[in-house]
């Protein structure tokens, strides 16, 4: 929902909306909406739910309706009441249009074309945006498939095509595409596939052309080095060190419009400052009876398993584990889907708290603990109060013997330095967070908290926050699905920061009188 100024925006591989909510929570100097979106698409169909959940929040708060809405999210009225609501019902005609669910490059194009003409409805001022998958690129995925011969073959590797085809169709006056930082040194058939992608996305037909700016490097006619595509979230507000390329096409007849760089930070901002006020919760048991007294004795067992590692900082180590499993013992809550109790974003920088925000909420959603087993909260615990006492996670190699993981790849990780030497990672507290991925949604030894008390990985909230989500900002599906479509996402934040960039390429110019333009081209002359 925006105003009738308000810039169309197609999302494409749209995942839950990152970036579209970046784009759709800009607000131009009158307190306008600066871009709406039009149409997204994205072929899972639990993110497509997530997509419209979240459409249809737009529409309730543009109509100043979101009790509603907080009233469903707290658990006061059950889904199925919210979607009777008659202002659910008559907002969801509309919001439904907005979403196609469909697989690019294996559905219909010429329904897909329909779908964005209809979405346009005539506009000639809009923007695409979207990231095509990304695994074939990622620098892990090709660790981990660096001898599969159907690695070479994948076909994400040219799912960018899907997008150079829309651009081809539709000529967009600007677009910005995302990928992994990894499609830089990526190459197929022994050629580097960003130079192909680049080319490509510069000349997508005969009479089409773009310039493919940076939005962190001044644009340089004369050519523009890999490097200056990447952007460090860190840089900019982000919690996260997350780093990622980032293509701003300009066509060539908005050539002359100058398009302004990301504003670089003061100081990076913490996980610690990120994740104040969410309520302590402990982690569950996936073995056995899980209660809190349960619990509570694994952790206190835990405390004991370093005895003997044989290193320097031993004594230190064991005493604040020790002290955190005593501290412990009050952690009788595991997290809920919806939780009253918060406390304010009073660390975190002013900017970033007035993003994530939702006062109307009245608490914490989807902030719930995983289930570990015994063995993994000593592991955690140990991690936790390694990263608490030192201020750097441990590597597996640091880890005591009684703590290594019995699998083969952490022996290996360790005996031969495997590119996997941090299968448990602590997120320490006073930087901000590694990558949020997808692969959270598998174990979440990559992600364990920095609190040793808590004894646990990252719950989806966290890792939303991390991800600059929006408080009110539900995720449809199963946990495994939330945590998944977390890690795929655009950090929201930065993509409003992106959009306030191309809101000064494409907002509407005032049209000057004749006589303006006769006078501008005297005063030129003279």
């Amino acid at each position: 929902m925006g105003g009738a100024s308000a810039v169309p925006i197609i999302d494409v591989f749209a995942g839950p909306g990152g970036l579209g909510e970046g784009f759709s929570a800009l607000t131009d100097q009158d307190g306008a909406r600066a871009f709406r979106i039009a149409l997204s698409v994205e072929k899972e169909p639990v993110a497509c739910a997530t997509l419209q959940l979240r459409a249809l929040r737009r529409h309730l708060a543009g109509a100043g309706k979101l009790d509603a809405y907080y009233a469903m999210l707290r658990g006061e009225i059950d889904r199925s009441e919210f979607d009777a609501l008659p202002i659910v019902q008559e907002a969801l005609a509309e919001v439904r249009s907005e979403i196609m669910n469909a697989e690019l490059g294996k559905c219909d194009a010429a329904l897909v074309d329909a779908r964005i003409r209809n979405a346009l409805a005539g506009a000639t001022n809009w923007v695409l945006i979207g990231g095509p998958p990304c695994q074939a690129y990622s620098l892990a995925g090709r660790a981990r498939r660096a001898n599969d011969l159907a690695f070479e073959a994948d076909e994400k590797h040219f799912l960018y095509r899907e997008y150079l085809r829309i651009i081809r169709a539709h000529a967009p006056p600007v677009f910005v595409m995302e990928n992994v930082k990894g499609m830089l040194s990526s190459h197929h058939g022994g050629l580097p596939i960003f130079s192909r992608i680049c080319k490509d996305l510069a000349a997508p037909a005969r009479g089409l052309s773009y310039e493919i700016r940076s939005l962190v490097k001044p644009y340089d006619v004369s050519g523009m080095m890999p490097d200056d595509y990447i952007i460090e979230a860190e840089r900019y507000g982000i919690p996260q060190t997350r780093h990622r390329v980032i293509l701003l096409g300009v066509r060539s007849d908005l050539s002359n419009r100058h398009s302004d760089l990301l504003v670089a930070s003061d100081r990076p901002v913490t996980v610690k400052q990120t994740l104040a006020g969410l309520p302590r919760i402990r982690s569950k048991l996936s073995r056995g009876t899980d209660s809190a007294a349960a619990w509570h004795a694994a952790v206190r067992k835990a405390s004991s398993t370093v005895r003997g590692w044989g290193v320097d900082g031993e004594r230190q180590v064991v005493a604040a584990m020790s002290a955190a499993a005593q501290l412990s013992a009050d952690l009788d809550d595991s997290g809920a889907m919806f939780k009253g109790k918060r406390s304010p974003l009073s660390g975190a920088p002013r900017d970033l708290a007035r993003w994530l925000e939702a006062p109307g909420l009245g608490g914490v959603i989807q902030h719930e603990a995983r289930q570990h087993m015994a063995s993994d909260l000593a592991r955690y615990l140990f991690a936790a109060t390694f990263a608490q006492e030192f201020g750097y996670p441990p590597k597996l190699d640091a880890f005591p013997g009684a703590l290594l993981p019995d699998h083969e790849n952490a022996r290996e990780s360790v005996e031969r330095r495997t590119p996997f030497p941090d299968r448990f990672r602590v997120q320490c507290a006073g930087v901000p967070s590694s990558t949020i991925v997808s692969h959270i949604a598998k174990d979440g030894h990559y992600y364990i908290h920095y609190d040793p008390t808590q004894c646990r990985s990252l719950t989806v909230r966290e890792a939303a926050r991390l991800q600059t989500f929006p408080e009110d900002y539900f995720f449809e599906g199963t946990r495994t699905q939330q945590y998944v479509q977390v890690g795929n996402a655009v950090p929201p934040l930065l993509a409003r920061r992106i959009a306030e960039v191309v809101h000064g390429l494409v907002r509407e110019r005032p049209r000057r009188s004749r006589e303006q333009r006769r006078s501008l081209a005297e005063s030129s002359a003279a």
